[in-house]
C-alpha cells in the first residue's frame, strides 16, 4: 500500500468520528442556550451561526451552501434571525455554542491540545477555494482553550470534508439529495427528518432510483472524497503522526458520551 492509499484509507476510518463529533454541538442543548440567550429566535442559531461567517448570505444562497435542506426553511428561518442578530454576533455565538459543548464533552480527553494542533495543521494545509464554508470557518477566530481549540478543531474538518464531498458529489454528477438517497445511513427516512415534506422526499427518491447506477456513483464520490483527505493527511502529517491521530480520532469515542445524531 503506498503512502497515499494509506493516508486514504485513514481518512476513511477517522471520517465517521469526525462527522459526528463535528457536528454534535450543532443539535446540543449549549446550542440552544445560547440561542436564547442572544435573542434568536428557536432552532436557527445552526443555520444564522454557520452561515454567518461569510456574512449576511441570502437565503436561496444559503440553502445552496447547505445543501441538504429544501429551500423553505432557509427562507422561514434565515431572514429573523438575521434580523435579531448581525454577522460577527452570530459567528461568535455559533463559535460559543462549540466551546459551551466542547467543555461539557471534550474535558476527559487526553492531550486534547495535541490533537487539535494535528487537526488544524491538516486543515490549514488544506487549500480552501472553492469551499466557501470552509473557507470562512478556516480563517474564522480560533478558541484558545484546549478544550474548546479541540471542539472547533474537529467542526472545521467536517467542515473540508463536507466541502470536498459536495465537489465529488458533483464530479459524478450527483445533488446533495440524491446522495443522501444512494447512502445507506440515510434514505427517505433521512431526508424527512431534515424538514423535506413526504410528497418532495417521494419526489426526489423516486428521481435518484431511476439513475441505475446511483449507488456506484455515490461510492465513486466517498472514495474521491477519501482520497482527497488523504492527500492532505499525507501532506501535512509526517507518517508517525498520521498513527498518532488514528489513535487519538478512535480514543475519542471512549470519553464523549452523546447520542443525539448530526445535522449535516
Amino acid at each position: 500500500m503506498t503512502t497515499i492509499e494509506s493516508a486514504a484509507d485513514l481518512a476513511n476510518r477517522i471520517r465517521p468520528v469526525v462527522q459526528v463529533l463535528g457536528g454534535k454541538f450543532m443539535t446540543s442543548p449549549e446550542l440552544v442556550a445560547v440561542e436564547a440567550e442572544v435573542g434568536l429566535p428557536p432552532r436557527s442559531l445552526y443555520v444564522r451561526g454557520r452561515s454567518a461567517v461569510l456574512g449576511d448570505v441570502p437565503p436561496k444562497v444559503a440553502a445552496e451552501l447547505f445543501g441538504i435542506f429544501p429551500h423553505w426553511l432557509f427562507d422561514f428561518v434565515l431572514p429573523p434571525a438575521t434580523a435579531a442578530l448581525d454577522a460577527p454576533a452570530a459567528v461568535r455565538a455559533y463559535a460559543e455554542s462549540s466551546a459551551r459543548w466542547s467543555r461539557v464533552n471534550l474535558s476527559a480527553v487526553p492531550d486534547a491540545a495535541r490533537l487539535a494542533e494535528l487537526l488544524f495543521r491538516v486543515v490549514d494545509t488544506a487549500d480552501a477555494s472553492g469551499l466557501a464554508l470552509f473557507a470562512g470557518w478556516k480563517n474564522a477566530e480560533r478558541p484558545s482553550g484546549d478544550v474548546e481549540r479541540l471542539g472547533f478543531a474537529l467542526m472545521v474538518f467536517r467542515e473540508l470534508r463536507g466541502g470536498l464531498h459536495f465537489a465529488a458529489l458533483r464530479a459524478v454528477g450527483l445533488s446533495v439529495p440524491e446522495a443522501v438517497i444512494a447512502d445507506p445511513e440515510g434514505g427517505r427516512t433521512r431526508l424527512l427528518r431534515t424538514a423535506w415534506p413526504e410528497d418532495a422526499a417521494d419526489a426526489l427518491t423516486a428521481a435518484a432510483e431511476r439513475k441505475p447506477d446511483l449507488r456506484d456513483r455515490w461510492h465513486r464520490a466517498e472514495a474521491l472524497t477519501d482520497d482527497r483527505i488523504g492527500e492532505l493527511l499525507a501532506s501535512a502529517l509526517t507518517e508517525p503522526e498520521r498513527a498518532e491521530l488514528a489513535r487519538r480520532v478512535a480514543d475519542l469515542t471512549s470519553f464523549v458520551q452523546v447520542q443525539a445524531a448530526p445535522m449535516a
